[in-house]
């Protein structure tokens, strides 16, 4: 099959955006539609540090590991320096567990990681007085373990420089909610309809997380997505916090430092909200009372803003990406839940390649779409 000349990206977050970056390097026309309501990369801080997860999914630690070692390369390709980023820093994570037992065992695991993944970088169990030298404002009588090759990314200033770089490669950009529609399969068979205009393309990339039902469903698809609310809290500190690391207590909340005092503090994961996209005070307060306990000093800080989005998983958690069953050069990725900001660059690359027709950097079939999305036995 010949590479597609026309093609849209209907979704600007993290996936949706680097495969329009990509894509824009290559001899194609491209448009990308986002509307951004909702959108989970534009709300989310990443944490890009996956070899500290006890996922026992290997299929998913392989995905995720390699979006985390594939992080350097998208930063050269955008332009950005390493040392220095606002969006991407390599500044080492710490992860606390409840007890000493349990510390031990993460460390055995990560330590037989490190053969695989030597971008893990320096591992150690950090006492109380070593986790202050790194982080001073941080208060704890619990070791850590310290991985220096954990990093932390704004999933919303990435996204933002992926889009400028890809407009100015040649990609038209439209803010606009789409609805997508096929005709018999010729040449430029999906007609895309912004309310205003319609415009046909030979080929279509879906990269809109968990609106992905609302897409295909018309279509006679039924489709494995369910969406999660997820808050988050940015806090600014009169503090010098470039180089603090990230924090992962035992549970769901996180402490992600950046430059000038920024705080990030998250996020919630509210499985039945819908795609509610209010913040919710007692939420966000709860966050933030088991944020004071490690550093209480963020009870000083001042609450910037809060964000909320909505990230897509599957009913067996695992994310997946391909073309769409029974139809030709109509490619999707989703179900990628928290891991987004991390595995969502490399699952870009993955359908630029399959574009391309190129080899993927990892088995499809370890990801099959096939699996998430059918055709209804309604459709015809």
């Amino acid at each position: 099959m010949n590479q597609p000349k026309k093609i849209a990206v209907i979704g600007g977050g993290i996936v949706g955006s680097t495969t329009a970056f990509y894509l824009s390097q290559t001899d194609t026309d491209v448009t990308l539609y986002d509307e951004e309501t909702g959108q989970a990369t534009s709300a989310a801080a990443g944490i890009i540090c996956p070899w500290l997860s006890q996922r026992r999914n290997q299929k998913w630690y392989r995905l995720a590991a390699g979006g985390a070692a594939f992080y350097p390369t998208l930063m050269k390709d955008i332009g950005e320096g390493l040392q220095y980023s606002v969006i991407y820093r390599q500044v080492g994570t710490l992860v606390f567990k409840k007890t000493p037992k349990l510390l031990d065992k993460l460390e055995k695991i990560v330590q037989k990681r490190r053969i695989d993944a030597p971008m893990i970088g320096e591992l150690a169990v950090l006492s109380p007085e070593d986790i202050q030298e790194k982080m001073p404002l941080l208060e704890t009588r619990n070791p850590a373990l310290f991985a220096s090759g954990g990093a932390k990314v704004d999933g919303a200033q990435l996204t933002q420089t992926l889009k400028e770089k890809a407009q100015q490669n040649g990609v038209v950009f439209h803010k606009k909610k789409v609805s997508l529609h096929v005709e018999s399969m010729d040449e430029s068979p999906y007609i895309i309809n912004d309310g205003t205009r319609q415009e046909r393309f030979d080929a279509v990339v879906l990269a809109v997380g968990a609106w992905l039902p609302k897409l295909l469903e018309p279509l006679g698809y039924a489709v494995d997505i369910r969406p999660q609310k997820g808050q988050l809290v940015e806090l600014q500190l009169d503090a010098e916090t470039d180089v603090w690391p990230v924090v992962m207590p035992d549970g769901e909340m996180d402490i992600i430092p950046f430059a000038g005092g920024k705080i990030i503090v998250g996020a919630t994961h509210e499985n039945d909200k819908g795609y509610d996209l209010e913040p919710t005070k007692e939420q966000l307060q709860l966050m933030l009372q088991e944020a004071n306990k490690l550093v209480p000093e963020l009870e000083k800080a001042t609450i910037t803003r809060t964000r909320v989005g909505t990230r897509a998983y599957t009913s067996d958690f695992a994310p997946f990406f391909g073309e769409v069953p029974h139809a030709p050069r109509l490619y999707a990725a989703s179900g990628l839940g928290a891991s987004g900001l991390t595995s969502g660059p490399l699952i870009a690359r993955m359908l630029t390649q399959l574009i391309k027709g190129e080899q993927t950097d990892l088995p499809l079939e370890n990801y099959p779409i096939n699996d998430y999305i059918q055709k209804s036995n309604s459709s015809s």
